[in-house]
């Protein structure tokens, strides 16, 4: 495992000292589990967007097309 320095603002560290005694985690767990979040979620906006280039709108409106023009039962329909 490799040792990271980071300098925070104070009220920055404060916060976070904070927000891991209410997880009921460390400072160090609490910034691991933020760093892995923003990472999942780059990786996904980057995997997203590769399989969209693979996307053509004319193969989904031909799935569509097959599908029935039904009402949704009632418990799949939308509430207002």
């Amino acid at each position: 495992m490799s040792v990271l320095s980071l300098r925070l603002p104070n009220s920055m560290h404060e916060q976070v000292r904070e927000l891991a005694e209410q997880e009921g985690i460390s400072i160090n767990q609490f910034i691991l589990l933020a760093v892995a979040e923003k990472m999942a979620a780059l990786d996904t906006k980057t995997y997203l967007a590769k399989r969209a280039e693979r996307g053509s709108r004319e193969k989904l409106l031909a799935v569509l097309a097959k599908a029935p023009d039904v009402e949704p039962e009632a418990a799949d329909r939308l509430t207002e």
